[in-house]
């Protein structure tokens, strides 16, 4: 696969200084870390300035800091501090002279401020800042796509594999179980969140958490997961019934939700807005009559995180752009009885989409 394009990052960052009217930046989301400078370690703070860029880590990253950095061609320096304080006194000392820092306000906590404030960067007045980096990590380059694909192209595979035994009698608990494990045999890393698998009634609550319920004939069974490559997350939700739906009004919400996600995915393209996505879900879902029944936005954007920006939501704010990789899902959700999601993951194009997540849409197994 290609490489992502980490190298020309740091410089993207320091054109965007000027706007949120800092001399610098302090990393402290060590996903913004990794996306910034290709370390992957548990323990880090990089510091952005003009002229200069300091990855401050301790000794369990020493040699892999230096690695990560020199095989992703960022120009930064590593410091290792034995203790924490020993790397804020680096950090410190890179900083003199420094009249504004900035500070990622979603990722500091309000100890870390007042540590910062008193002690680290007292010279220094702290601006809190929002979305310098997650900015840049909304347009995906080709090495991200990739990543991102490979990661859907296991998930896809997965469930193929998994997909027969759902009619045997197994628990909600097996079947994640069994996703997640093959997930890992093909080659992801981890799992991109929780898997979630609901039958029945349990499929009407969105998040529900798989349990040691048997999977019964004719009921619907919401199957939600995704899979790692190189820290790269996909999202691909099916709903499936052990036979034929046992109930109508099963058989109508699987076919509205289908109908649904397909309008939602024709509407994606460059310079369409989240909430018009959004939108087009939902018209088709309120013409069933359900429209109350769609308890949570169409979809999110999805990348080293598994929710990012942009949002596809009826109150988002943001414009698609091509390069960014968004899920659409739409799902109805009725009490006592289950629901039916169906999500996939795209990557925005000038115009239209490209579908990443290519398991079959056939309800019945």
């Amino acid at each position: 696969m290609q490489a992502p394009e980490i190298a020309g990052r740091l410089g993207r960052v320091r054109s965007r200084l000027h706007d949120v009217a800092c001399d610098g930046l302090l990393v402290t989301s060590l996903v913004n870390v990794r996306y910034l400078t290709g370390f992957t370690g548990s323990a880090g703070l990089l510091l952005v300035l003009p002229d200069d860029a300091v990855l401050t880590t301790d000794g369990r990253y020493r040699d892999q800091a230096a690695d990560q950095i020199a095989a992703a061609g960022v120009d930064a320096r590593v410091s290792v501090g034995a203790t924490l304080g020993a790397q804020h006194d680096m950090l410190a000392d890179a900083a003199r002279g420094i009249a504004r820092l900035g500070l990622e306000a979603e990722s500091v906590t309000w100890a870390q401020q007042r540590r910062f404030a008193a002690d680290v960067f007292s010279a220094a007045e702290l601006v809190p800042t929002e979305g310098v980096v997650e900015a840049l990590r909304r347009d995906k380059d080709a090495g991200e796509i990739a990543r991102i694909a490979e990661a859907a192209r296991i998930a896809d595979e997965a469930l193929a594999g998994v997909r027969p035994i759902l009619g045997h009698g197994v628990t909600e608990r097996e079947v994640a179980l069994a996703l997640d494990s093959e997930m890992r045999r093909l080659g992801a890393e981890k799992s991109s969140f929780e898997t979630i698998v609901a039958s029945g009634p349990n499929g009407a609550k969105p998040h529900a958490r798989p349990t040691d319920r048997r999977i019964e004939p004719g009921e619907l069974v919401v199957v939600d997961f995704g899979a790692v490559v190189d820290g790269y997350c996909s999202d691909m939700t099916r709903t499936v019934c052990v036979g034929e739906p046992a109930d109508g009004v099963l058989l109508r919400m699987a076919a509205t939700v289908k109908e649904s996600q397909r309008q939602g995915v024709a509407a994606v393209r460059s310079g369409v807005g989240g909430r018009d996505v959004d939108r087009a879900c939902r018209a088709v879902i309120a013409d069933a009559g359900w429209g109350d029944a769609f308890t949570h936005g169409t979809g999110h954007g999805v990348g080293l995180e598994i929710h990012e920006a942009p949002r596809v939501a009826s109150s988002s704010e943001d414009v698609l752009g091509a390069g960014q990789v968004v899920t659409v899902e739409p799902g109805v959700y009725l009490a006592g009885l289950g629901g039916v999601r169906i999500e996939d993951t795209v990557v925005v194009t000038d115009d239209g989409c490209r579908v990443l997540t290519n398991a079959t849409k056939e309800l019945s197994i």
